[in-house]
């Protein structure tokens, strides 16, 4: 028995990585296969005053003192009741049916579940295969030891630091519209979206507190829940989000030579290595929609303002230092500033465009993660100037 227990304590030595990946998977499987839950509530939709004195006439005095109200809620056992209508929506569309027939509300709770344990699954697996790659192909590379912590705070101007907070808001936002077209109450589509994104990314924060050439980072793991929370305070509070975190790029070139070569060694050669990797070229931005805000101007419902950062002159962690392995300095470059830039510019919510084609409609959400190209006002090393075009 003992024998038994060292050969058993030597495998999983032996694998470590492996089975750090698979804890990690099983432990999404679990969470994903337990938010199947109860279909208690069908219906929790935008409905407003007009469609509801339009379409249901029959309970209109109930619904006075809901005129101007963003949402509605019936649960099964008052649908099912003959005095109540059964409300339907396509997702993509907005589009309202509205039947009296109790057969239907079987009909959709029976959906409902099946679309409810696709998302499941196809999160599982997507998740899953995505960390079996990172850990194959990325943390491969690096000696595997146990786990410590890692200060990156001063690194980058903070420049990676705000990237987790717009992947983990994003990871979320893309979630919580998958459980959305499931038909989940609101509450609950919300919270598995605002949780699975910071999840996903705590989950590589683990990887990397493992990894010999990482760490666990307090600051990316902050990041995360940041950028998670976003989504979810928006939403809970005004039922969608006003203020949409968006992403935009442009890559560097360099007329020194050394530049470009110590880019390339840093950063990648390739654009997709240099879009993830270079923050000289990344920017981030906060779109705050203008029209919530002042609801009864005349202002266009796609038109938004942006403000964004990024910064230059990064060609190092917290120097423009390079070392190589026998930590001898192979590059030195103490003569170029590193500094922040601040931006003001206009942008557009493309998912305030109305439009009934469902193919545009998913374009247009996909989009909404990048800044609209556009002039920008730009602060940075005290100066304050005019781009023609940001992205």
């Amino acid at each position: 028995m003992r024998s038994s227990s060292l050969l058993l304590s030597a495998f999983v030595a032996s694998h470590r990585s492996s089975f750090r990946t698979l804890l990690t998977t099983l432990l999404a499987t679990l969470f994903l296969s337990n938010i199947c839950f109860s279909q208690d509530t069908i219906v929790r939709r935008q409905l407003n005053y007009e469609r509801f004195k339009k379409n249901l006439p029959s309970i209109m005095l109930e619904m006075q003192e809901m005129r101007n109200a963003r949402i509605a809620e019936l649960s099964y056992s008052q649908l099912q009741s003959a005095r109540y209508t059964h409300i339907a929506v396509d997702s993509l569309t907005d589009k309202y049916s509205f039947r009296f027939d109790s057969a239907a509300l079987l009909k959709e709770k029976q959906k409902i579940k099946r679309r409810t344990w696709f998302v499941a699954g196809a999160n599982v697996v997507a998740y899953s295969g995505i960390m079996v790659a990172l850990s194959t192909t990325w943390y491969s590379q690096y000696e595997q030891t146990s786990f410590h912590t890692f200060n990156d705070w001063p690194e980058w101007k903070q420049v990676d630091k705000v990237g987790h907070v717009y992947s983990a808001y994003i990871e979320s936002r893309a979630s919580m519209e998958m459980w959305r077209w499931t038909g989940i109450d609101r509450k609950k589509r919300i919270w598995i979206g605002g949780m699975s994104g910071a999840m996903y990314q705590t989950a590589i924060e683990v990887l990397d507190g493992f990894s010999e050439g990482w760490g666990w980072s307090w600051g990316d793991f902050g990041a995360n829940i940041l950028g998670s929370g976003a989504l979810v305070a928006q939403e809970l509070a005004w039922d969608e989000q006003r203020i949409k975190l968006k992403f935009s790029f442009h890559r560097k070139s360099y007329s020194d030579p050394q530049l470009n070569q110590r880019s390339n060694k840093l950063f990648g050669n390739s654009s997709a290595e240099r879009l993830l990797k270079d923050y000289n070229g990344q920017t981030y931005w906060a779109s705050i929609n203008l029209k919530p805000f002042f609801k009864n101007s005349n202002l266009p419902d796609w038109l938004s303002v942006s403000v964004g950062y990024g910064a230059e002159g990064l060609f190092g962690g917290t120097e423009n230092i390079g070392k190589d392995d026998n930590g001898n300095i192979i590059f030195s470059r103490p003569d170029i500033k590193r500094y922040r830039q601040w931006y003001l510019s206009p942008d557009i919510d493309l998912t305030k465009i109305k439009t009934n084609k469902k193919g545009l409609k998913f374009l247009f959400t996909v989009l909404s993660a990048f800044k609209f190209p556009a002039p920008s006002l730009e602060l940075s090393n005290g100066k304050l100037k005019v781009n023609a075009i940001s992205f």
